[in-house]
C-alpha cells in the first residue's frame, strides 16, 4: 500500500509531515509513503498581511483541491491554519500528541524577557490576538507586522530592526531552534494561544475508512478532547483572521477545562472568560462558552 501525502514546503510543515509518517511507519512498517508539497495562496503571496488576502484558508485550500481531485490520499495541516467549516467530501481525521500550546517570544540579542524589551520597543507579529493581548500588558511597544515562516521571522529582528518577534512554541520546538536564552514563554494568562496551536491536523476524504483506520494508531486521546472543545469554540465565534480569537482547553481529573478570548477587530474590547464541563461533551462546552462570549462583546 502507498500513502501520497500533500504539505506545503515550509521547513516547519515537512518536519512535521515527516514527524507524522515515521509515527505511522512504526505502526504500519509495510505502508509506503510519498511526500508531494503543493504551493499555497498563503506561500506565494507571503508579503501580505493574512487579513488582506483571506482567511485560514489561504494555506490549504490548494492542497485540498488536491485531497479532492485524488491526486494525494491525505494531508498534514497545523490545526491552526484550518477553519471551523471543511469543503463537502474531507473531513479530519485523528490526531497525534499536541506539542507546547504556548507562544514565544524570540528576542534580539541581549534581551531575556518582555519586561526588559526598552519603552516603544518593537515586536514582530502579523497575528491580532498576538498584538492585543501583548499591548495589554506592555502598551508602550509598537508592533510590526510581519510574514513569513519561521525562520524568516527570525531573520526579521536583524533586517527590520525588530527587538523580538512572537512565534508558535510548537514550531521553534519541531524545528528543535537553538536560541538559547533569546527565547521567552509566554504564559497563557499573558497570551492566550490559538484555538488548537501545536495540534497537527490530517485531512483526508470522507469515504476513505481504511486510511481513517491506521491513522487511528497515532491518535492521542486527550489531544483529541481539546481539539474538539477548541475549534468547537472556534466556529461558534466565528472565528477569522480579522478578529482576535484564543482557547485553550485543559483536561484534568475526568473534567475539561475551557478558557476563550473574543475581541473586536480593533482590539477595543478583548474579553476572557472559562468554563468547565464533562469529557463527553468538548464540542458543548465550546459552542456555549463561544455564545455566551459572543452575546457579551455585542453587549458592550
Amino acid at each position: 500500500m502507498k500513502i501520497v501525502v500533500g504539505t506545503r514546503g515550509s521547513n516547519l510543515a515537512l518536519t512535521q509531515t515527516n514527524m507524522v509518517i515515521n509515527e505511522l511507519k512504526e505502526n504500519h512498517p509495510n505502508i509506503e509513503f510519498e511526500v508531494k508539497i503543493i504551493k499555497t495562496k498563503g506561500d506565494i503571496l507571503n508579503n501580505i498581511p493574512i487579513d488582506k488576502i483571506g482567511g485560514k484558508e489561504i494555506f490549504i485550500k490548494e492542497i485540498e483541491k488536491e485531497l479532492l481531485d485524488g491526486t494525494i490520499d491525505m494531508a498534514v495541516h497545523s490545526m491552526k491554519d484550518m477553519p471551523g467549516e471543511l469543503p463537502e467530501g474531507l473531513k479530519l481525521s485523528f490526531t497525534p500528541k499536541r506539542e507546547d500550546c504556548r507562544d514565544v517570544l524570540i528576542l534580539k540579542e541581549g534581551i531575556t524577557n518582555i519586561d526588559d524589551i526598552p519603552i516603544g520597543g518593537r515586536i514582530g507579529t502579523g497575528s491580532k490576538r498576538r498584538k492585543y493581548q501583548i499591548l495589554k500588558y506592555r502598551q508602550d511597544l509598537e508592533i510590526v507586522g510581519i510574514r513569513g515562516n519561521i525562520e524568516t521571522r527570525i531573520k526579521k529582528i536583524e533586517t527590520e530592526d525588530l527587538d523580538g518577534v512572537i512565534l508558535a512554541a510548537a514550531g521553534v520546538n519541531r524545528l528543535g531552534l537553538e536560541l538559547g536564552d533569546r527565547i521567552f514563554y509566554l504564559d497563557k494568562e499573558v497570551v492566550l494561544p490559538s484555538p488548537t496551536q501545536g495540534i497537527l491536523a490530517i485531512e483526508i476524504r470522507e469515504n476513505d475508512i481504511k486510511l481513517h483506520n491506521i491513522l487511528e494508531s497515532i491518535s492521542h486521546t486527550e489531544t483529541e478532547i481539546q481539539s474538539r472543545a477548541e475549534r468547537a469554540f472556534l466556529k461558534g465565534v466565528g472565528g477569522s483572521c480579522h478578529i482576535p480569537v484564543g482557547a485553550y482547553c485543559n483536561v484534568m481529573d475526568k473534567k475539561i477545562y475551557l478558557e476563550g478570548l473574543l475581541g473586536t477587530e480593533d482590539g477595543s474590547i478583548l474579553i476572557r472568560k472559562s468554563v468547565e464541563g464533562n469529557l463527553d461533551s468538548p464540542e458543548e462546552l465550546g459552542y456555549n462558552l463561544a455564545k455566551y462570549m459572543v452575546k457579551e462583546i455585542d453587549r458592550i
